[in-house]
């Protein structure tokens, strides 16, 4: 098969087009023929090897977090889908490998594909919609008549969690760029802070819930904003000792993220709130919720570039420059 492979760890290492053996199907595993795959920046911090310590994979392999494809073939004792499926999912780590033109999906990672997306739009949900699922409703408990504060609205996650805050019934109030007040409006925020020329703590206050993405800074004046007992869920970080744990890490990568959250998790104490850091896990079962939502309407894609399969390298430079709106997807067959 034809795969974009990471050779060597750098920030600037671009990945080299060649061919690789088709995967190994294991017995629980679904062969995909990878139709379109999803783009994150999740992909250049690994190629970079920014978390190595907690994901160490060993070059060379194959990047991508998302696909959208059809079923090949299925393992012995796969029972939930069938060759000729069309399907999705975020594979899970250590079994990623979307640049490619087939990948090995475990079964329960894997779900049907929404009926109402092009192949290219249901790429562009899974790793951003689970990690919005899993900020909301996994951690944040949101429900329906509190208010939530989604930074970077504009972004992947951003566009995927304000609609689905929306659906649950809350307050949204999110951050954008001037150009992009218009784009976040129509997906249903209610609170709309241009962080060029706003500072959203001096507009924000009593909230339940924030789901951070960004730096230090606003971490720090995230806690801020929240109502005494409410939640920050951050996917930017630090790290802290329940994400240590849960992924069940070294006892040197445990003390680790336990002196890097030290400060902030002290810092939430002072403020009556909670601090949790959130590296979003595979699903199926989610993606099939999901994929309901969006066949009933409650929510939509949103996809700013589509790039040919040959044009990979390019499709991942263009997610580092911050400037997308919603994601990028390529399209591989």
């Amino acid at each position: 098969m034809r795969a974009f492979i990471l050779d060597r760890y750098g920030s600037k290492v671009a990945l080299r087009a060649g061919e690789l053996p088709d995967p190994e199907v294991r017995a629980d595993d679904v062969l995909v023929q990878v139709h379109a795959a999803g783009v994150n920046l999740l992909d250049s911090k690994l190629r970079s090897g920014e978390f190595k310590l907690i994901l160490p994979y060993r070059v060379p392999f194959v990047l991508g977090h998302d696909v959208a494809g059809v079923v090949v073939r299925v393992g012995a004792r796969v029972t939930r889908f069938k060759p000729g499926d069309e399907v999705y999912a975020r594979p899970s780590d250590h079994r990623i490998g979307t640049f490619a033109e087939l990948i090995a999906v475990q079964e329960n990672d894997l779900a049907l594909k929404p009926k109402n997306l092009t192949m290219e739009e249901a790429a562009s949900i899974p790793l951003v919609g689970l990690t919005a699922w899993q900020a909301l409703v996994e951690r944040g408990q949101l429900a329906a008549g509190q208010k939530v504060f989604i930074q970077a609205g504009s972004g992947g996650v951003g566009t995927f969690a304000i609609q689905l805050a929306k659906h649950l019934g809350a307050t949204v109030a999110t951050t954008t760029s001037t150009s992009n007040v218009d784009m976040v409006r129509g997906l249903g925020a209610d609170v709309i802070v241009d962080y060029k020329t706003e500072d959203f703590e001096a507009r924000l206050s009593g909230y339940d819930l924030v789901l951070h993405s960004q730096d230090g800074k606003a971490l720090e004046k995230s806690l801020r904003v929240l109502r005494p007992g409410g939640r920050l869920v951050s996917i930017s970080g630090p790290p802290d000792p329940d994400f240590a744990k849960e992924i069940g890490a070294a006892w040197f990568v445990r003390l680790f993220t336990r002196l890097l959250s030290f400060g902030t998790r002290r810092r939430a104490k002072r403020h009556d709130t909670t601090y949790s850091f959130l590296f979003m896990k595979a699903s199926g079962d989610q993606l099939g919720r999901i994929a309901a939502l969006i066949e009933a309407g409650a929510v939509r894609p949103v996809v700013d570039k589509v790039f040919a399969f040959q044009s990979t390298n390019e499709a991942l430079a263009y997610v580092e420059t911050g400037r997308a709106k919603g994601k990028v997807v390529i399209k591989v067959t």
